[in-house]
Formats: C-alpha cells, structure tokens, sequence
C-alpha cells in the first residue's frame, strides 16, 4: 500500500499552449520525450469524493482519500487542496481480467483518455529536489504531472502533484516540491475551487 500526499486540478477544455510549454521548460527534463498515452476506466460512485476505483494497464486500482489537509497557496496565482490518499492494486499476469472490455459495457465504468507528461523529483534531507529520468520507486519523492484528458467526448486538463515519502516528511515533500515547481509559473490561476480529486471530477461529468 502507498500513502501519498496529493493536489490536484482540473480545468475543462484543452491544455492551454502556454501552460504546457510552461510545463515541458521548467519541469521536463527531456523536453523531447514524448507524453503516456493510454485509457483508464473508473467506477462511478455517485457521492463518493473519497473512493476511487480503476482499470488501469492490465491491473485494478483501489484508492481512498485518508484526510483532507486543507487549502495550501503558493504565491498569488496558485492555491489548492491537499489531501492524504492511500492505494493498493492487483495485477493480472495472465491478462485475463482487469480488461477494460469486460466492463465497457456497463454504465457504471467511465473510460477516461489521457495524454500524460510527468516528471519524477527526488527530494533531498535539505528538501532540494533532483529530477530523475526514469520512474524508479523511491521513497521522499514526489511527481508532477500535466494531463490532457477527453471524458465522455469532452476535453478537460490537469495538473497534480503525488509526493510520497516517510509520514513526517509527506507535505513538507508535497510543499517543497510545489515551490519549486511554481516558482517559474504565470498563467491561468489555479484556484482551491478547481481542485479535487478523481472521484469528484467524475462526478461533475455524469
């Protein structure tokens, strides 16, 4: 099980121009390095911003929102919601099941398309950050991502923060990272009301 501490926002529509170079110069380190491109299918629970449940590469995922952290700001454009999620999967080494196809049919499953930049940072003792070129498991780490997303034919964008480490260091990662990160940032403020996490934003889209 991994515990992580999380902000995340989301904005309909498609990831302004500005935004993503923003993102591709300050954050990438290969800025040449081509976005993930792959579908999730989540379950729809209506009511539930804290449990979230998806298919996801051949393996079903479960999380669950531990604590709300309140509303952190990072200068005057950016404030957000953090939140403690915890998560385990399942793998299916036979690919037998956990399939999208199974499940498609059935109102329930919402099949989410993504375009996925994301950058993995190391953070040192002294919370400095060193970015890392591969998505090695590390512990004090925390990864930003920008995502353009289609839902139901309609395009949204978003951008997280997942940072992970010992409980005494989860925000001060999470915190330490988001500096960093929006240090460089001036476009579209990013606002508490438009940060949530996945189960809320599905709901907003059924």
């Amino acid at each position: 099980m991994l515990t992580t501490n999380e902000l995340r926002w989301f904005h309909p529509g498609t990831l302004p121009s500005d935004i993503l170079v923003w993102f591709q110069q300050n954050c990438l380190i290969n800025q040449l390095q081509p976005p993930e491109v792959r579908e999730d299918v989540y379950l729809y629970a209506p009511g539930s911003d804290f449990l979230g449940i998806k298919l996801r590469q051949d393996r079903l995922e479960v999380k669950w929102r531990k604590a709300e952290l309140g509303i952190v700001d990072f200068g005057k454009l950016v404030a957000g919601k953090a939140e403690t999620w915890a998560k385990c999967s399942c793998s299916d080494s036979t690919g037998e099941i956990f399939q999208p196809a199974t499940v498609l049919g059935n109102a329930a499953w919402v099949s989410v398309q993504k375009v996925r930049y994301l950058q993995l940072y190391r953070i040192l003792p002294d919370f400095s950050l060193i970015p890392l070129t591969n998505h090695e498991n590390i512990n004090n780490g925390c990864s930003v991502e920008i995502t353009q997303l289609l839902v139901q034919n309609s395009p949204w964008w978003s951008l997280a923060f997942e940072a992970n480490g010992d409980d005494v260091r989860l925000m001060a990662n999470l915190q330490a990272t988001a500096n960093w990160v929006f240090n460089t940032y001036q476009s579209t403020a990013l606002q508490a009301a438009n940060s949530y996490a996945y189960p809320h934003w599905l709901g907003l889209n059924n």
